[in-house]
């Protein structure tokens, strides 16, 4: 079983690159698929479960992921549970045993035994923000300002997720195998490079 894991800056791309990627290898692609199934098994509405995966503070967890598991305290917290939940979700996709592309949600750290293929991906502050307005949703009317501000925060919970999970610190070079710059590219010219790249990786490591 090859699993790749993209994590991603706000407005990079990353959920564009996973999902051609995915196409490219015809491999299974996770992304939104993860919530849905924790808003299944959890009961609640998959866009709260979004929301409040996504716009949590962390600052005040200052314990690694691992040791918060074993505190009854913090299980109780609803985002905790919500956090557990989908970690057993990403879990059992891994059990699945087929070639996979996994966007986001800590992948990398919560399938660590699997030997995921683990991709980074970045802009400038620049491109970030056209690809943001580009591709915002319909009704959507956010000032530059506004948006700035939600690509920081976004970021912000997904560092502070990271560090709760891992103790290692989100965007750290070291943690992942290759990291791609967006800024300039289309990425769709991108993903045959990565692609072969990966092939390459994973033949190495049989």
């Amino acid at each position: 079983m090859n699993v790749i894991t993209i994590s991603r800056e706000f407005g990079s791309g990353g959920r564009e690159l996973g999902k051609r990627l995915a196409d490219q290898l015809n491999y299974e692609y996770y992304d939104s698929e993860i919530i849905s199934a924790v808003a299944q098994a959890s009961g609640m509405d998959a866009a709260y479960i979004e929301n409040t995966l996504n716009n949590h503070d962390w600052k005040n967890q200052v314990i690694t992921f691992r040791r918060t598991l074993s505190s009854a305290s913090y299980v109780q917290n609803s985002k905790i549970a919500l956090l557990l939940e989908q970690k057993k979700v990403i879990e059992d996709i891994a059990k699945m045993g087929k070639d996979c592309v996994i966007v986001g949600r800590n992948a990398d750290v919560i399938l660590r035994d699997c030997h995921p293929f683990n991709v980074f991906v970045c802009a400038s502050k620049k491109a970030k923000l056209a690809r943001c307005m580009e591709r915002a949703p319909e009704g959507e009317t956010l000032t530059e300002k506004e948006l700035l501000r939600k690509m920081k925060q976004i970021d912000k919970v997904r560092s502070q997720t990271r560090e709760l999970m891992s103790g290692s610190a989100w965007g750290q070079r070291d943690a992942y195998h290759i990291t791609v710059n967006t800024t300039e590219w289309n990425i769709k010219e991108l993903v045959p490079v990565i692609a072969d790249y990966a092939a390459l990786w994973f033949r190495r490591k049989l």
